[in-house]
């Protein structure tokens, strides 16, 4: 070994291997591995995700073997920990042929300007901002500046600068030059944004270093040259102290967990219900963040930045996220008509659709109902849909719970290909029949605590046991047991660094990221409002037209309510009559409008939630419910009316209507209330956490409206009960249908002197109007309830 004379320090190497050279300077140490976040990363399948390190050693450096599978080598010799300098060889994983390392004397770079990005020496060129740009490889391309006074950048082959991605509008941005010699990016009103080291802006400055993020593009600007990085889906995820406490910090739902998943890597996160696996997804999305800790994306703070990173990442939950009456090809083509930019042509959706169709192996059951298809089917659906915007990262949530072995194994083996294909799959399961195909097995222990991460073939050895069951019986039965711990004291802790201090390459001494504190503003939406209403008005009609039962007894319903009251009317509206009939279309109303709506929000819920966080508008969400549930409501109403009171004598001779022939009013009394009721179970669908119990309030609720109607009891004057009857749809409907016919003319009483039933124009247009805000009012609760269900990024 060569050594400068009088070195009482390790002196400055630079290390070449067949990837690049990297500059070594005392007192930092450089970790070997092909692990991205390591310094010197070597990709061969021979090499230990972390390999070994090499380390100062006062005037010397010490390369030191992580315990890796294939051994590292000097001299033929397999080493633990050596002593180099310059002119050093190292081998990593073969003596003969495996990576090679050389050590040499680092010649002073001379004084001249910094070197542009391009030309940085590290393998893993940081920018000149890593702690708020991540970490970037290469450039992908350079672009020299001068003479340019403006550069565009969009999708259109007609741009300056075009970009093939369908996240990024055809004039999506402008790089301008100024007066005094500096840029400034400029969004041309892109669907989905225009971002400055995370932040989405309209107009800013660009100063030197600082990172410009469209699409799954990043370019950095120095001196006279533009430098691309695109995100072809080989991305690093370091996961760093996330901590997140509920009651107060009375009870700790995860509790320091820390890992490293490197690029093309499939991790299974297992552990026995309650350990908070649910909780870790959730702050590695970035839906639920963690109370304390960090998401590195690549080197990127994910919570910092999730409004630009946000379409970059893919969640699978537990149940489809699917509509699940339309063929495969038509919930995937809506999909995409939600989540790419307005100005994205139909056959560019066609072709991305159809794109992932054949990547899933789907091109059989493209047009066949997603219903129809086997479990194992629907969840390749599903991941096809999160598919279409090229996530780098896709997350799943028990994409194989109720699948049986065989459509497990297939359905992990998919996710195998995904990571081999360029991404990073991390998949949350119950099961541990092909924990084998994953690269890296975490397992949470009870409290939130990381009580294993490293390659499932050694996990069970670790534990002590021969099978799974045992090892969560353990978990359950020896709750007092330091899983976490005894991981922490072990060699397989430092191994594979599930808890060690990490930056990303490049970074500077300090914290990698600012954490949840500096949490991003809730992403643009990729169209406009009213495109995204268009497109959920045609995707739930088609649903619906699809769904032959719901067809069935949308259509029988109004016949059958209709006929009722016809036999009640009979030829005249009489004393014997009227109250009756007038009561049934009520129920008739009520019925149709509520049975139509209660169910539609909560079957739904789990795709608002995943839509909404890739940029859904909630108001149109509920107003695409509100129109296409409203016409249906309508006609249903209209049909009620006819066959019920068409032909029957509504008013005495010589009487008229308030203001219209008397079966036109009440059929627009009759319609307003429908639409109301349809309102009324929109909320009662916002309002209920399963399905099941739908039925039971839609009963309950028809008796409501029964009961405080005023056709049975006298609410006049009755102190509490009349107030509470103001709430009630059907009570304002009655009113209404009453004073057209001059109820109290018809059937004079008690019952039917109610001041609401009067014959006169201010009480007719006052029962029609608090039908309207009573339906208006139960939108705006709608609204409300619907918010609580999202992503917290969301709630604004």
């Amino acid at each position: 070994m060569v050594q400068r004379p009088g070195a009482d320090t390790a002196p400055e190497l630079v290390l070449e291997t067949a990837g690049g050279s990297t500059e070594m300077s005392p007192p930092r140490t450089y970790h070997v591995g092909r692990d991205p976040l390591c310094e010197i990363c070597l990709d061969d399948a021979r090499v230990s995700w972390h390999h070994a390190v090499l380390c100062p050693d006062g005037d010397h450096w010490t390369v030191r073997d992580e315990d890796s599978t294939n051994g590292t080598w000097a001299d033929g010799h397999r080493i633990h920990e050596w002593r180099v300098g310059p002119g050093s060889e190292l081998r990593f994983g073969s003596a003969q042929d495996g990576p090679r390392a050389v050590l040499s004397i680092r010649t002073p770079p001379p004084p001249p300007p910094p070197p542009p990005l391009a030309t940085a020496v590290a393998s893993a060129a940081p920018v000149a901002h890593p702690e708020r740009t991540g970490t970037f490889r290469r450039p992908t391309t350079v672009r020299p500046l001068a003479a340019r006074t403006a550069l565009r950048i969009g999708r259109d082959p007609a741009n300056d600068l075009v970009l093939d991605d369908l996240v990024v509008s055809r004039r999506h941005a402008e790089l301008r030059a100024l007066a005094d010699g500096g840029y400034e990016i400029a969004d041309l009103g892109s669907h989905n944004g225009t971002y400055l080291n995370g932040t989405p802006v309209e107009r800013a400055r660009i100063a030197e270093g600082d990172i410009v993020g469209i699409g799954h593009s990043a370019f950095c600007l120095l001196g006279d040259q533009l430098q691309e990085y695109v995100d072809s889906g080989e991305v690093s995820l370091d996961v760093q102290d996330l901590a997140v406490a509920v009651d107060h910090g009375r009870k700790t739902l995860l509790d320091d967990v820390s890992f490293p998943v490197g690029g093309k890597c499939l991790l299974a996160v297992v552990g026995p219900s309650g350990a908070g696996k649910s909780t870790l997804l959730g702050a590695l999305t970035g839906l639920r963040p963690a109370d304390h800790g960090t998401v590195l994306y690549d080197g990127r703070d994910l919570y910092r930045d999730y409004a630009e990173l946000r379409s970059r990442i893919g969640l699978v939950p537990q149940d489809d996220i699917l509509h699940a009456q339309l063929t495969v090809r038509r919930a995937l083509t809506y999909a995409a008509e939600l989540r790419f930019p307005q100005d994205t042509a139909k056959a560019e959706r066609r072709a991305r659709v159809d794109e992932v169709i054949g990547e899933l192996g789907l091109g059989q059951r493209a047009d066949q109902p997603i219903h129809s298809l086997s479990g194992g089917q629907r969840k390749r659906v599903s991941v096809a849909l999160e598919l279409l915007t090229k996530p780098s990262l896709l997350f799943l949530d028990e994409p194989t719970s109720g699948l049986d072995p065989g459509m497990d194994r297939s359905v992990m083996h998919m996710l195998r290909d995904l990571a081999d294909d360029g991404r990073t799959v991390i998949v949350v399961t119950h099961s541990v029949l092909s924990l084998d195909v994953c690269d890296r097995l975490l397992v949470l222990a009870p409290g939130g605590r990381v009580a294993w991460y490293g390659p499932p073939g050694e996990t069970l050895g670790f534990f002590g046991f021969d099978q799974w069951p045992e090892a969560f019986e353990a978990f359950e039965n020896e709750r007092d047991r330091d899983w976490a711990g005894q991981y922490a004291a072990s060699p397989q802790y430092r191994a594979y660094g599930a808890g060690a201090p990490r930056r990303p390459r490049g970074a500077p001494d300090g914290p990698a990221g600012q954490g949840p504190a500096g949490f991003a503003p809730a992403p643009p939406k990729a169209q406009s409002w009213g495109s995204q209403l268009s497109t959920l008005v045609r995707r739930y009609a088609a649903a619906l037209g699809a769904d032959r039962t719901f067809l069935a007894i949308m259509i029988a319903l109004p016949f059958v309510m209709g006929a009722m009251a016809r036999a009640l009317a009979g030829s005249a509206l009489t004393q014997e009559t009227a109250i009756n009939a007038l009561l049934i279309l009520c129920v008739g109303g009520v019925l149709t409008g509520a049975a139509n709506a209660v169910r539609e929000l909560v079957k739904e819920r789990v795709i608002y939630q995943r839509e909404r966080a890739v940029g859904l508008s909630r108001s149109a969400y509920l107003m695409s419910k509100v129109v296409v549930l409203g016409t249906i409501t309508v006609a249903q109403a209209v049909v009620l009316t006819l066959v019920g009171l068409f032909g029957v004598r509504l008013v005495p001779p010589g009487a008229t209507g308030v203001f219209l022939p008397p079966l036109v009013e009440i059929t627009l009394a009759v319609a307003l209330l429908s639409f109301t009721a349809m309102t009324l179970g929109l909320l009662v669908s916002a309002l209920v956490k399963k399905e099941e119990v739908t039925m039971p309030l839609l009963v309950l609720l028809a008796i409501v409206q029964v009961v405080f109607c005023g056709a049975l009891l006298q609410l006049d004057g009755v102190p509490v009960i009349e107030q509470l009857a103001w709430f009630v749809p059907s009570r304002w409907a009655l009113g209404a249908m009453a004073g057209t016919i001059d109820l109290a003319r018809i059937v004079p009483g008690p019952l039917t002197d109610d001041p609401l039933f009067a014959h006169s124009a201010g009480v007719w247009l006052l029962d029609m109007g608090m039908l309207v805000a009573l339906s208006v009012l139960f939108c705006v609760l709608v609204a409300r309830l619907l918010r609580r269900h999202e992503p917290a990024i969301m709630r604004k």
